[in-house]
């Protein structure tokens, strides 16, 4: 029998899980416009998530959810096949090599000693700067923002397709204000109801389209990365800002929810961190292997903690609510982009919120910040935001005689984006 703690945190666990099982439908609507199957992609979310949370809950006995990253996966699929035309296969390769720096970085304890070596205005900069990337992917998801030949991009007129959106983002916008539990989850289902009367009832085309309820699980992306081709001089910059932006995330949300939840250790640190930071790196190694983009941990996990979770109870039991979800995957394609859309605006609102934290007033700080934050959506590359960030915060530092406050890791850092500019 279960005592009260342990009912606790199987409430808390299903409380995560609502609060993170929307990247089940928003990841694969993501890599899909990759060239990547749907169902396939949907396949290998799922067994992501539920691994990397089972190893995070019996592992490192922490009560964090680890899913594939928001963020990540748009850098995978916008910059990276996309944007710089790398095959998906190659750019899995990239991800599978980006986990075994991950873990060696990990094991070694570098990880850590890296990450803080990184001044935290550019670490809040930068995960400000891919959640308004995110933002940016779900306004032109939903066509609410188009390209325009006279100013570069613009707003669409509205239509009914653009209208369902709205919907769709105004009423998941009430339901996260309200604090219901699963909020992004419900505004995905309602706006895809909301969207199928269009092309019956009214508007141009078709949005929902059913295909049924259950199949089979699509293992076809299974061991279909590219090692060889990932390990190319021209991917150095890929591997490096999957490496970098991994690095960032996992940390400071461990670091995040340990401090909000008191899930500390005798010394202060957030407990089992080295535990975790290998759970995060072995979720990324076979992120590869499946094929999705990199896992990592989700803030969302606030969510089973603020619910009492306290152990790694909490992440077993959100593990475990994930393996249902491989045999809907007909179900789950039915859901449209510009159901999804709203998701994406609004998980840009939450990955905003570090931007506070930055001192304005600093100018040697602040312009920095603000460089990497703005040129992540305006260049629509991570990798550019990240690299202009570093750089000119070491100019401005040096140039007002604060050399002391770069550390010799940044140095190195500086190098390597010299270098990925240079081969970009």
């Amino acid at each position: 029998m279960l005592n009260k703690n342990s009912w606790t945190e199987v409430i808390a666990g299903c409380s995560a899980f609502l609060a993170t099982s929307y990247i089940i439908v928003v990841n694969p609507s993501i890599l899909s416009q990759a060239g990547m199957s749907f169902s396939a992609v949907l396949t290998a979310t799922v067994l992501l998530a539920f691994f990397s949370s089972l190893m995070m809950g019996l592992y490192a006995g922490n009560p964090v959810l680890v899913a594939p990253g928001m963020g990540l996966n748009a850098f995978f699929t916008f910059t990276v096949v996309i944007g710089m035309k790398v095959p998906w296969e190659t750019a899995l390769g990239a991800v599978f090599w980006s986990g075994i720096v991950f873990l060696v970085l990990s094991v070694f304890n570098i990880r850590t000693q890296i990450v803080r070596a990184i001044p935290k205005p550019l670490r809040h900069a930068i995960a400000a700067g891919i959640g308004l990337f995110i933002t940016l992917i779900g306004f032109i998801n939903a066509g609410f923002i188009t390209s325009n030949p006279a100013t570069v991009v613009g707003a669409s007129k509205l239509n009914p397709v653009l209208i369902t959106f709205l919907v769709g983002l105004a009423l998941t916008a009430i339901l996260i204000t309200k604090r219901v539990k699963g909020a992004v989850l419900l505004g995905i289902l309602c706006t895809t109801i909301a969207a199928y009367p269009l092309g019956r009832l009214w508007g141009d085309s078709t949005i929902v389209n059913w295909q049924g309820v259950a199949a089979s699980p699509d293992f076809s992306l299974l061991f279909r990365l590219n090692f060889i081709d990932a390990l190319q001089w021209s991917l150095v910059p890929v591997i490096f800002s999957f490496v970098f932006t991994d690095m960032f995330d996992s940390l400071s949300t461990l670091v995040g929810l340990s401090e909000a939840a008191n899930l500390l250790d005798k010394n202060g640190e957030p407990q089992n961190i080295k535990r975790a930071l290998v759970t995060d790196a072995v979720s990324t190694t076979i992120a590869g292997l499946l094929g999705t983009s990199p896992g990592t941990a989700y803030i969302e996990s606030a969510v089973g903690i603020e619910a009492g979770g306290k152990t790694g109870l909490t992440a077993i039991i959100g593990a475990v609510l994930f393996l249902p979800f491989l045999f809907l995957s007909p179900l789950l394609a039915a859901i449209p982009a510009i159901a999804t859309a709203p998701a994406l605006v609004l998980v840009g609102a939450f990955m905003i919120a570090p931007i506070v934290k930055v001192n304005w007033t600093q100018w040697d700080e602040a312009i920095p910040a603000f460089l990497a934050m703005v040129l992540i959506p305006f260049t629509y590359s991570i990798t550019q935001g990240i690299i202009w960030g570093f750089l000119s915060w070491t100019l401005l530092k040096s140039i007002s005689g604060k050399s002391n406050e770069i550390s010799p890791a940044m140095w190195i850092i500086n190098a390597f984006s010299i270098i990925a500019l240079i081969i970009e």
